[in-house]
């Protein structure tokens, strides 16, 4: 009954939609060139064969996807489309994708645009990644017959909470999958509980994922400039994280003249308002969009570009996840950590509960409850190199323990499948 309603109010509500739609690409938050992508319009003709539909909804996402997307077009006959919907995540894809796979943003779970989108593209198999559970793309996906497999299903406590009321809801979406793969074993069984009939736990795909990249050029010019300073990284901070970062350099700076903070935000169009911000905290700020590099008196590096924390990653000893003192959450702790860096963040990491109470029991991360304490811990790790290295050892060690979950994820989910071709051992 309510998923029956649910689709005659988005039905209804098309005007409603496209206002919103506009109003989002007025903002930046929609790709103004391909906006029917949205309403279901193919932005490019479906590829021949077999196609599988992978769907990942933002950046966090669809890198913890990459693994899967390439271990699939090393199967003869397999083609991919990724959908995901946020237009920092579909530029971030355009340089890292296989060539030949292809990228489009999700349609918006309205009937006809949902058909429209499936009528085009035929999916052979869908892939869903995490906790993205659209109610007439999972209901019309499953009622065609395409196969459905959930990839590193994550159910957060809120989630539990708000989808348990629901049952009516979820129990049917769930039982749409073919599998469900829990990100953790609570999350498997969590998945169990809502509804899906068909759960497993293999590992966690984030743990696959290879180092971020970073190029070389790039890198060797700021290695340049930067020589042997002192320096720690803010990734992916949020609205107020940047001013408490400008607040613990303040605090540190008497201490490490030469000290040097690297600043990347969660969105780059913020970057404007960052710098005023940290200039009105009377701090030295060079901003990476306008082609300055730190100079000897810089003492906010502000990175406001997209896609480049590998690089920026590989600069700095020492990183604090953002998203984790201010706002709910918190970003990927294993990117910094699979290069060796040692990793800070605070206790709001509810999108990786699981990897940062692991991490800190492993003395793999420190957990840092305010400002306060940030800038005791970056005190001590400053001015302790030894001890620095040590966790960033710690890290990079348990960033690199589960490297083998891709191959049970395919191995799990390979009678969806094209058979692998049977190798030739004559002459063995």
């Amino acid at each position: 009954m309510i998923l029956a309603l649910y689709r005659a109010l988005v039905t209804l509500a098309g005007p409603a939609i496209r206002l919103l739609l506009a109003r989002r690409r007025a903002r930046g938050k929609e790709d103004p060139e391909r906006m029917g992508e949205r309403r279901g319009i193919a932005g490019l003709n479906r590829p021949p064969g077999r196609l599988i539909w992978l769907h990942a909804a933002s950046v966090g996402e669809a890198v913890s996807m990459l693994p899967v997307i390439e271990a699939l077009h090393r199967r003869p006959g397999c083609r991919v489309l990724l959908t995901t919907g946020t237009v920092t995540s579909a530029r971030l894809m355009a340089s890292r994708l296989p060539a030949a796979a292809i990228h489009q943003f999700i349609p918006i779970d309205r009937p006809a645009w949902v058909r429209r989108f499936l009528d085009h593209w035929r999916p052979d198999l869908a892939l869903w990644a995490e906790s993205e559970f659209w109610p007439c793309l999972l209901q019309d996906t499953a009622a065609r017959g395409i196969p459905m497999i959930l990839l590193n299903g994550r159910v957060s406590d809120r989630s539990l909470a708000r989808w348990s009321k629901l049952p009516g809801v979820i129990g049917p979406l769930l039982a749409g999958f073919s599998l469900c793969l829990g990100q953790t074993e609570r999350d498997r069984a969590r998945l169990e509980r809502l509804g899906a009939q068909n759960t497993a736990h293999l590992g966690n795909l984030k743990f696959a994922a290879p180092p971020l990249p970073a190029d070389p050029a790039s890198l060797a010019a700021l290695q340049s400039v930067l020589g042997d300073r002192q320096r720690w990284l803010a990734a992916s901070t949020h609205d107020g994280e940047e001013r408490l970062v400008g607040a613990v350099h303040r605090r540190l700076a008497a201490d490490f003249p030469q000290l040097l903070t690297i600043l990347v935000p969660r969105h780059p169009a913020r970057g404007s308002a960052i710098a005023h911000d940290l200039r009105a905290q009377n701090l030295i700020v060079a901003v990476r969009s306008r082609g300055e590099m730190p100079s000897a008196d810089t003492q906010i590096y502000l990175a406001d570009t997209l896609g480049e924390l590998g690089l920026l990653y590989r600069l700095a000893p020492l990183v604090l996840m953002g998203k984790s003192l201010i706002g709910q959450g918190g970003q990927n702790p294993l990117e910094p950590a699979r290069l060796g860096a040692a990793v800070l963040f605070g206790p709001k990491m509810g999108n990786f509960i699981d990897i940062a109470g692991r991490m800190r029991e492993a003395g793999a991360a420190i957990e840092v409850a305010d400002e306060e304490a940030l800038a005791a811990v970056l005190r001590e790790r400053l001015a302790n190199p030894a001890l620095l290295a040590v966790e960033g050892e710690r890290a990079l060690k348990f960033a690199s323990a589960e490297e083998g979950v891709l191959q049970a994820v395919i191995d799990a989910i390979a009678a969806w499948l094209p058979p692998e071709p049977e190798k030739d051992h004559a002459g063995a």
